[in-house]
């Protein structure tokens, strides 16, 4: 299909153009990274360059200029920007996703070695650190316990201040609540676990505990457990509430009924992730919960151990057995998380509104 231009001021006759811009083929962007790949490795061979990371950002910067040169002399200017944006991304992804990848490449070929039922079964005793042996079975049950009383303390917490904050928070108690939530958000770990020290072992006298660990890990879940709740509330549309409460349905069952099954699956998917921020801590562990050799399977009295604090002493040990026995309690501690994430996406799905009628 084409187009014809008008006469010129010379008297020259039309002439016709094609409506159909050039455009690259699609397997231009794979050739080309390859190019570049082999390019940034025969660079920093002949460069002496012993990094791969050096390599790989020789080649980005040799794809992303290709992308553009190419893109101009085909495809021109405007094409070429998007082609030049689309490569940026494409680079920022892979520069994020590598880090990640080669963590878990190295937790999964370290903690293998002495993974197995024993060691997932068994926990220290009296076996001496720098001997192998051993295993994390209570400090599987001291996470498992510490984790799961948090989240019964911070999460209703949460979700009630969220609820709050959305629904009903008018006035200068909202913006109290809602500055101190900011505030509790940045609170480094440490300080949430001197707090509990010096208020529930130093000044009340009781003990270390899981349950003094729950506590501080408590602290530092609540605020992103009202953060995300609040944006996920924020997004339920207003007609909805609208709707149930011009039926005659009281405020407090519209948002049992309708805005809190609206928002579920945002709600599940921030309560698991900072289920997850917490799981890792070691700061308060260390301080409160103190870590056990042997088992402890009750929360509220005596030293406990957990996932993040056996790796912590584990590699402080020095030995080649308690190197072993880190990276693979740091391999069971990312399944463990892992394995959250899977049970909120489910969930989610699960309890998430269904479309159409029934």
């Amino acid at each position: 299909m084409t187009e014809r231009r008008p006469l010129t001021d010379s008297g020259d006759s039309p002439l016709p153009v094609s409506l159909k811009q050039a455009r690259l083929p699609r397997w231009t962007p794979p050739a080309l990274a390859l190019v570049a790949a082999g390019i940034g490795v025969g660079t920093g061979l002949a460069a002496g360059l012993t990094s791969r990371i050096q390599w790989g950002l020789i080649a980005a910067v040799l794809f992303i200029v290709g992308t553009y040169v190419l893109g101009t002399i085909v495809e021109g200017g405007r094409q070429a920007k998007d082609r030049l944006a689309t490569s940026l991304v494409w680079i920022a992804f892979l520069l994020a996703v590598v880090p990640l990848a080669s963590l878990l490449w190295e937790t999964v070929a370290r903690g293998t070695k002495v993974l197995d039922g024993y060691f997932l079964s068994h926990s220290m005793g009296t076996l001496p650190d720098a001997l192998p042996g051993g295993g994390i079975y209570h400090a599987i049950i001291g996470t498992l316990e510490q984790v799961g009383l948090a989240t019964l303390i911070a999460a209703p917490i949460g979700l009630l201040t969220a609820i709050y904050l959305v629904e009903y928070g008018r006035g200068r108690l909202a913006k109290a609540v809602t500055f101190f939530v900011d505030v509790m958000t940045g609170i480094p770990s440490i300080v949430a676990g001197l707090f509990v020290l010096s208020v529930w072992i130093l000044i009340l006298g009781f003990g270390p505990s899981g349950f003094a660990g729950a506590m501080a890990l408590a602290i530092l879940m609540m605020p992103v457990v009202v953060r995300s709740t609040e944006e996920m509330l924020k997004l339920v549309p207003n007609e909805l509430r609208e709707a149930s409460l011009a039926l005659g349905v009281p405020k407090w069952r519209t948002i049992l009924k309708v805005v809190l099954p609206t928002s579920i699956g945002g709600i599940t998917t921030g309560v698991m992730l900072s289920i997850a921020r917490i799981t890792g801590e070691t700061a308060p562990v260390l301080l409160l919960v103190w870590g056990a050799k042997t088992i402890n399977n009750n929360p509220f009295e005596g030293a406990q151990q957990s996932l993040p604090l056996y790796v912590f002493q584990q590699w402080q040990q020095g030995s080649e057995a308690s190197y072993d026995r880190a990276w693979a309690a740091a391999f069971v501690l990312i399944a463990f998380v892992m394995v959250l994430n899977l049970l909120a996406r489910g969930i989610a799905r699960w309890k998430a509104p269904r479309g159409g009628r029934s």
